[in-house]
């Protein structure tokens, strides 16, 4: 059933990494992509809209970071689950985003099934 899916809205300024996460959730039957931003304030403005479960963020997108998205998101929505994404691996950005109430930081290289695995989780349904 629809409603039974996990909701999820991504946040990225690369549109070919946008597409490739909502096709790999999409495929999943207990997912749907309900909304795609291309930087951060555009996250905001989406969370209030969609409501998702889970939001994938990038962490460095050129209006405003994924991190100063996440921070903006949990002060209205302390209860918001928000995985990070990059394709750096820095202790410093790392402790930044769980700090700011991270539910994980993910690297882009990470196989399909750990990304899946911690939409799950985030939701609650691991």
């Amino acid at each position: 059933m629809a409603s039974d899916r996990i909701r999820v809205l991504t946040a990225d300024d690369h549109a070919l990494i946008r597409e490739g996460l909502a096709m790999i959730i999409n495929h999943q039957p207990d997912m749907t992509v309900v909304s795609q931003a291309s930087g951060g304030t555009e996250a905001i403005q989406q969370y209030r809209e969609h409501l998702p479960d889970v939001a994938l963020m990038d962490l460095r997108m050129p209006d405003l970071s994924g991190i100063d998205a996440l921070v903006a998101i949990r002060a209205e929505f302390p209860a918001a689950r928000v995985i990070i994404l990059t394709t750096f691996d820095g202790d410093a950005d790392t402790r930044r985003a769980l700090d700011a109430g991270a539910f994980a930081f993910l690297l882009k290289s990470a196989p399909p099934g750990t990304l899946l695995g911690a939409i799950r989780a985030a939701a609650g349904r691991s």
